[in-house]
């Protein structure tokens, strides 16, 4: 068929030069680059250069100063034999069971009922809820400290205004983890609180009206429509208090003075890492231990996963 002049003629596409092409784009975009390169220096430098390092001090035997010694895995075989290791992960894990479970069951409830309609003056509790989160954690663990001191703690008057016999908080080495778990409860619940505040305003209302028609009560209102739908929420509270809750250090470094209390009570593995790294300058061991303390983060996160998943 013969082609008018005035049709179009479809021409193939030129090809592309190959090469050089995200390095023109680069250079087009010198200035966006530009202004967002400072945040990846800043984590190269503060962050992944660290954490590559203490992979290699992981291996080596170093006091900070003098020369770095390749040992091989002496770190991590001397981990698996030293009880205080072995204490500080018993200790982090308790308190983490003490302070996660009351700390997600309150925020839920106090979220359930924030949405509440007959709840007045919602706008001010989020936000006195959320201020514990916002506070110096340093200043709340000075005040806590008075809270449970012994002869003028106000937890201990408390005990003997109901005739019963004060307790020595910071010098037990079980009550110590009870005073380190109330201050991660004080301080978490808020956040949590909010996080499930907004999770809750997500489920349809449609929901909760064909319940009632049908005759649901208010229980199995929460328990088959409301917990349900709040299982992704859920799900990452539980990994990011279980992230937090493996990582605890300034609540026992203060209330213990750095110590780990009596008998390495309050003794988290943080805390441990500190002192071998920035007390005893054993960087090599304290890196060892910060690996193994990444594993157990990890390991831990994906059997709550795992659990939370099946449940569901």
């Amino acid at each position: 068929m013969a082609i008018h002049p005035s049709m179009p003629r479809h021409l193939p596409p030129t090809p592309r030069k190959r090469g050089g092409g995200i390095w023109q784009e680069i250079k087009k975009n010198t200035s966006v680059y530009a202004f967002i390169s400072p945040f990846y220096l800043l984590f190269f430098v503060f962050g992944f250069f660290p954490i590559l390092f203490s992979f290699y001090l992981a291996f080596q035997s170093w006091d900070g100063l003098g020369e770095i010694r390749f040992v091989g895995m002496q770190n991590f075989e001397a981990l698996v034999q030293d009880p205080v290791f072995w204490t500080s992960v018993a200790n982090t894990f308790i308190i983490w069971i003490q302070s996660t479970v009351p700390q997600l069951i309150l925020a839920m409830i106090l979220a359930f009922l924030l949405n509440a309609a007959f709840v007045r003056f919602k706008d001010f509790f989020r936000a006195v809820y959320f201020v514990p989160n916002i506070t110096s954690i340093v200043a709340v663990a000075i005040i806590f400290a008075s809270f449970f001191g012994t002869e003028y703690g106000l937890m201990n008057a408390l005990l003997r205004l109901i005739g019963l016999e004060p307790i020595n908080w910071l010098q037990s080495p079980g009550w110590i983890k009870t005073a380190i778990a109330t201050m991660v409860i004080w301080r978490w619940t808020g956040y949590n609180t909010i996080i499930y505040l907004a999770g809750l305003q997500s489920i349809p209302n449609d929901l909760y009206e064909a319940a009632k028609i049908d005759g649901a009560s208010r229980v199995q209102m929460f328990m088959y429509i409301t917990v349900p739908m709040l299982k992704p929420v859920i799900l990452f509270t539980v990994i990011l208090s279980t992230i937090g809750g493996m990582q605890l250090f300034t609540e026992p470094q203060v209330l213990t003075y750095g110590t780990g209390g009596t008998g390495n009570g309050g003794l988290t593995l943080v805390l441990y890492l500190y002192n071998q790294a920035f007390v005893n300058h054993y960087y090599g061991y304290a890196s060892a231990i910060a690996w193994a303390l990444f594993l157990l983060i990890v390991g831990f996160s994906f059997i709550n996963w795992k659990l939370i998943s099946r449940n569901g």
